[in-house]
């Protein structure tokens, strides 16, 4: 046991260093689906750009990301889990160099699109990874450090991307990737064990490939536009794609939806045909029959639903209602990354007495306190004064959650399957996420125009100018606010629209705050899991 003694330091260091690699690996891809968001004036002035052209930058990487998280992570079990994570980091770097010298929409929508492929290699394997790498208490400190990772640099992209495009520009905002996914490649060769599953069945599943990623993204593509193309009927504005115009009168929304229920129902019926007859199969449906992955999948996807709510919202509202620069903002938004980081040391300290679940529970409870705050305090002259801290204690709530209900959901999976599994979790929550999004949108959108609308028709405002500033306001998301009040004769409408925009961001944060009381209740499910694994780790320090 002497002899052992002054190396397992080295490997323990070894293992830490490498769950560092794996952390900035992973908020590359997080800064990545934020950070563009306050780019995009600067590169439709620099590129000129349509508005439909420049919402496909912005969703095209969430779309292609979503879509591809599941194949990606079962094909990480079977080749190899770091290799897979290196040639997403090395496709992710290439792509970013493609979308920081394009001069065209097509070239930025197609790198951007690339960047979604390296994202969903990168994101379930980072899990598969750690999952394969730590155990026990450390397992839960991994995990604990990569949530603080995905809480806190989802708030950091706003600040990030603002810095870099007003000092410098927006191509920044993608050359800052180059660099350090070549520095994350290196770090994986050096510190990263490779792993990967023994045994993986006959054959390869290309038709569980196609079907989950076309179920997924179809699905997500629906979730994502119904809003902007409509849910049933075409709305005013087409769906485009280069020189060629979506031609019928039934929405693409909904033809979107049929196919995604259809292709994930084909793919249902394929995997379980694989899985009978003992074939290599994308998901190993055996998965769902243990109790705190199936049930933790389910919360996650609830959960998710509330989670990124608040930050499709505030944004809009601090820029728009307060005037706040994208760089301001995103100082505001540092509150929330703190917390998240705060998290990551609370939760390891939390985690010697608790039960991951326990902890799962107070993340939830927090951020619901957090989002439910500011659905009952924000008003039009609220400062950052009354929101940093609700956003510093809804942080601290992400960091506990996301990372420990991860650490829930893959707790009792076999580590040869960490990838099949990491894949699902991660899906789970970006199609929670979508649901999110686009439901929050819908209600942020709705009540902004019906308070704005029965604000002007109180005032006698007819109803043809009424209608126009209600759409110019809804249509630019609020951006048409400061417009309005530098024009004398429509200053009023402009403090109008602030009240309005004010008060839909508060209907909007409440129902993010009742989605996590959903994800709360569902997480009871989820009962006093690993009790068992934390007396056995308390025994073994």
């Amino acid at each position: 046991m002497a002899s052992d003694a002054p190396v397992q330091p080295r490997s323990d260091r070894r293992r830490w260093l490498g769950l560092v690699v794996i952390s900035l690996g992973v908020s590359l891809i997080i800064v990545d689906s934020t950070i563009v968001n306050v780019a995009v004036p600067s590169i439709i002035d620099d590129l000129g750009i349509t508005s439909t052209e420049a919402q496909w930058v912005q969703e095209v990487y969430t779309l292609v990301f979503a879509a591809l998280l599941l194949v990606f992570g079962r094909i990480a079990d079977q080749w190899g889990r770091r290799r897979l994570f290196a040639l997403g980091a090395l496709v992710f770097g290439l792509s970013s160099v493609l979308a920081a010298t394009a001069d065209t929409a097509g070239w930025l929508i197609g790198a951007r699109a690339l960047q979604g492929v390296g994202g969903a290699m990168m994101l379930p394997t980072s899990l598969s990874l750690l999952n394969a790498t730590f155990r026990g208490k450390e397992r839960g400190i991994a995990f604990g450090v990569w949530g603080a990772t995905i809480g806190g640099t989802a708030a950091l992209g706003p600040l990030l991307g603002g810095w870099l495009t007003t000092s410098f520009s927006w191509r920044w905002a993608f050359g800052i990737n180059v660099p350090l996914t070549a520095l994350v490649i290196v770090g994986l060769y050096l510190l990263v064990d490779e792993s990967r599953e023994r045994a993986t069945g006959r054959g390869a599943d290309v038709a569980g490939a196609v079907l989950a990623a076309v179920g997924f993204g179809a699905l997500v593509f629906g979730l994502i536009e119904g809003r902007t193309y409509g849910w049933v009927t075409t709305s005013s504005t087409d769906l485009s794609v280069g020189g060629w115009t979506w031609p019928w009168t039934v929405s693409p929304v909904l033809v979107a939806f049929v196919v995604g229920v259809v292709a994930l129902a084909a793919f249902v019926v394929v995997e379980r045909r694989r899985n009978a007859t003992g074939r290599a199969a994308m998901l190993d449906l055996s998965l769902f029959s243990i109790t705190s992955f199936r049930n933790g999948n389910i919360a996650a996807a609830i959960v998710s639903l509330g989670e990124f709510g608040l930050l499709f919202a505030l944004p809009l509202w601090f820029q728009n209602v307060r005037g706040y620069s994208a760089f301001e903002t995103g100082l505001v938004l540092l509150a929330l990354a703190s917390g998240s980081f705060v998290a990551s040391g609370l939760g390891a300290a939390l985690g010697r007495t608790r039960t991951p679940v326990f902890i799962v529970r107070l993340g939830i409870g927090l951020e619901i306190a957090g989002i439910a705050g500011i659905a009952l305090l924000l008003r039009v002259d609220s400062g950052w004064l009354v929101t940093a801290p609700l956003l510093f204690v809804y942080g601290v709530g992400v960091g506990f959650a996301t990372a420990q209900l991860t650490g829930v959901v893959l707790a009792d999976v076999p580590v040869e399957r960490s990838g099949q599994g990491s894949g699902t979790q991660s899906t789970s929550r970006q199609v929670g996420s979508a649901f999110g999004i686009a439901i929050l949108g819908t209600i942020l959108f709705t009540v902004l125009g019906a308070r704005l609308d029965a604000e002007l028709a109180g005032q006698g405002v007819p109803e043809q100018a009424r209608v126009q500033v209600v759409e110019a306001v809804k249509g630019s998301a609020g951006a048409a606010i400061p417009g309005l009040a530098a024009d004398p004769s429509t200053a009023q409408a402009a403090q109008d629209a602030r009240q309005a925009l004010t008060d839909a961001t508060r209907v909007a944060a409440a129902a993010a705050a009742g989605f996590l009381l959903l994800g709360l209740l569902a997480s009871l499910s989820l009962g006093s899991a690993r009790r068992e694994d934390l007396a056995v780790d308390s025994a073994n320090p």
